[in-house]
């Protein structure tokens, strides 16, 4: 234990937790997959946007 914090523990406490999770190991396939639909999602809104923002600048004329 540290003396500068007066016996309340280290500030942050870097060993593994008793369920044995160990960092790097966790399945992210399910994180991947959504923010991949994210950024398709918002690809093509800005898509459509720009199209919808072209019609208008065009049939303005």
């Amino acid at each position: 234990m540290a003396k500068d914090n007066k016996g309340t523990g280290p500030m942050a406490d870097h060993t593994h937790p008793a369920h044995g999770h160990v960092p790097g190991t966790m399945d992210i396939r399910e994180q991947q997959k959504t923010f991949a639909a994210f950024i398709r999602m918002v690809s093509w809104g800005a898509v459509i946007i720009v199209a919808v923002l072209i019609f208008l600048a065009l049939a303005n004329v």
